[in-house]
């Protein structure tokens, strides 16, 4: 299974989560975390389900703490749904795919 996550940063933040043209399911995570090494698996499937459909990716807090400070993130691993630039879902702590896959779906019966 080939990596179909993206790796978001500060500096591309804006352009491709806020101006994708799909729905954006971002991971705040860091190295160190060992309950987002354990949600890594399921972040990873989801890209690979919703492949097409909605943007999925990783950004290190570590690494990129402007755009973790934007959103304050005090908790990881927090994952965030944006659609159309906005935050549309966000749940703190570690979940399961199937929750996840579920919010999603949520939001592409809306769209």
């Amino acid at each position: 299974m080939g990596n179909k996550t993206t790796t978001f940063s500060d500096d591309t933040w804006d352009e491709e989560v806020l101006g994708a043209s799909t729905p954006v399911l971002v991971d705040f995570w860091a190295e160190w975390c060992a309950p987002c090494r354990m949600m890594a698996p399921a972040i990873e499937a989801l890209a690979e389900q919703f492949e097409g459909r909605v943007k999925v990716g990783k950004l290190n807090v570590d690494d990129n703490a402007v755009t973790a400070d934007r959103y304050n993130i005090r908790g990881i691993p927090t994952v965030m749904l944006f659609d159309k630039g906005e935050l549309a879902e966000q749940l703190v702590g570690v979940t399961s795919q199937e929750n996840l896959s579920t919010v999603i779906e949520k939001h592409l019966a809306k769209s």
